[in-house]
């Protein structure tokens, strides 16, 4: 089984580049933000759990987030491993993510963090910002966002570290040439 982790700011392009790996290793694509969305829109029970702790301005419990993302892994059959993006977050989630995969005798394989400089991640969001008319993403909430990933992350990048997991991928560049260098990553590990 091949598990990733893609790692990378607002506006790095995770999501795109998840996608399409998931296309191409034959993975099942986990983003946690997309199944929060889609939760709270469908109004299911675990949506209107999120939605009131979101309203709070609270997070979600670590225990919530393992619980969904093993309920989100189990949806899937005939893949052979996993992309998640935007988890892990924390160090605790990391070891957790660790125990759910260690009690199905899999691991993380690789951790590939997108490095795209904040200025242009800035850019970048205010230009989706502009096109899909999100009047919440200003400049100030936008470094915000961007300052709670760098503190968030940090830890994390160390935590792979140290397991010899983590690798970074330029993310600035053609859609196209970014995904072929996150697969040469890849091929390093398979």
């Amino acid at each position: 089984m091949l598990n990733l982790i893609l790692f990378g700011t607002p506006g790095s392009g995770k999501g795109t580049q998840s996608v399409k790996i998931a296309e191409k290793y034959k993975l099942g694509h986990i983003s946690t933000g997309d199944i929060f969305r889609s939760e709270i829109k469908s109004k299911t029970e675990l949506g209107l759990k999120v939605q009131k702790i979101i309203e709070r301005g609270c997070l979600v419990s670590d225990e919530m987030l393992i619980e969904i993302l093993d309920n989100a892994m189990k949806k899937f059959s005939d893949v052979e491993g996993f992309v998640l993006d935007g988890f892990p977050r924390t160090i605790r989630q990391a070891e957790e993510l660790d125990e759910l995969l260690g009690s199905r005798n899999e691991c993380v394989s690789l951790v590939l963090a997108l490095d795209v400089n904040p200025d242009e991640v800035l850019h970048r969001l205010m230009k989706r910002a502009a096109q899909e008319g999100r009047k919440d993403d200003t400049e100030e909430v936008i470094k915000k966002r961007l300052n709670v990933y760098y503190h968030q992350t940090s830890p994390l990048i160390e935590y792979y570290q140290k397991q010899g997991k983590y690798k970074s991928v330029h993310g600035i560049g053609s859609v196209e040439d970014i995904f072929e260098n996150i697969c040469n990553t890849i091929q390093t590990v398979r």
